[in-house]
């Protein structure tokens, strides 16, 4: 079983799908890795020899982060741009959209579900 930046591998997928897995990594620099390290993209992870795990996992480690150093690099990039009180800061305080989409309809993926406030009503007015 190939592991490499800390991921185990899914060994029954091609390589340049199975590097997919790992944090930072999408399907160009999946294959741009492979084609640095000389290693064919189409073979299969569990087909793959000690050194060419090895040349992938130098290539991977040379070309820059990739999983917990690129996640806590994200995250400390929002916590100056909240701590400095920025409109995107203060967005992303508030579990709303950063990028300028609307919020009137639509959002629901970042605001939750819908309180449902006609529901409430109706057990505080059937108490009294």
């Amino acid at each position: 079983m190939a592991r490499i930046a800390g991921v185990d591998l899914p060994p029954q997928k091609r390589l340049w799908i199975g590097l997919t897995a790992i944090y930072g990594i999408g399907q160009s620099r999946a294959r741009a890795v492979c084609a640095k390290a000389h290693v064919d993209e189409t073979k299969k992870i569990k087909d793959l020899t000690e050194e060419e795990i090895t040349r992938l996992r130098q290539v991977i480690e040379s070309e820059g982060r990739v999983e917990g150093d690129l996640r806590k690099e994200i995250q400390m990039n929002i916590r100056r741009l909240i701590d400095i009180q920025s409109y995107r800061g203060l967005r992303h305080r508030r579990n709303l959209p950063v990028r300028g989409q609307r919020t009137h309809t639509n959002a629901r993926t970042r605001k939750g579900p819908r309180r449902a406030a006609i529901a409430a009503k109706k057990k505080a007015v059937a108490k009294k």
